[in-house]
């Protein structure tokens, strides 16, 4: 990484902020009464930290826009204002785009298969944003203990195999310290060692 020539954030990045912060007004982060900005702020610090581009970073920060806010409509938007690659970006990394959502292990099922195939861009992101999810599951373990598995309607069995899986994913596709961190973490929950 060429930490002398940092990925330059235009005007673009800034209205992608905004709107993201628009989109998820009035969402929380599952289960706490944290703003959900901070999430998709989270996994935009990932992305950014590993080398991503500005396009890359306006996608983590609406990474969650269509599955959440709004399906094809949001998408068609986020393709107006700020372009194809953003808006395919987006697109491969939400495991839905209709309203209601598929059954969950239909959406995660399928969302494993496209991962198979996705774009190391839309890989970075995935694994950002499932990496921030994870780092806040430690947290919360630390702070609250086991009890936190009943927020998920899965619980700890449905989220380790989903999490493991998708970092198989990540292992088999490009390995690095981002999924060697996530790794660490899911031994964590499995072993009790957080």
């Amino acid at each position: 990484m060429n930490r002398s020539n940092p990925t330059p954030l235009t005007a673009r990045f800034g209205d992608a902020l905004v709107l993201a912060n628009q989109l998820h007004a009035e969402q929380c982060r599952k289960g706490s009464r944290v703003p959900y900005i901070s999430h998709l702020l989270g996994v935009t610090a990932l992305v950014l930290e590993m080398g991503g581009s500005e396009d890359e970073a306006i996608a983590a920060l609406l990474h969650d826009a269509v599955e959440d806010q709004g399906g094809m409509e949001t998408l068609a938007m986020i393709e107006n204002q700020f372009g194809r690659t953003v808006a395919a970006l987006v697109r491969d990394c939400s495991d839905s785009t209709t309203t209601p959502k598929p059954p969950w292990e239909q959406r995660k099922q399928e969302h494993l298969e496209k991962m198979r195939q996705a774009s190391l861009a839309v890989l970075k992101i995935s694994l950002a944003d499932n990496l921030h999810n994870a780092r806040t599951i430690a947290i919360d373990l630390r702070r609250h203990g086991d009890e936190i598995w009943q927020k998920f309607n899965r619980g700890k069995s449905g989220i380790l195999w989903y999490y493991q899986s998708i970092w198989s994913i990540y292992q088999d596709r490009n390995p690095n310290a981002w999924s060697n961190e996530l790794i660490d973490i899911i031994d964590g929950w499995r072993y009790g060692k957080l």
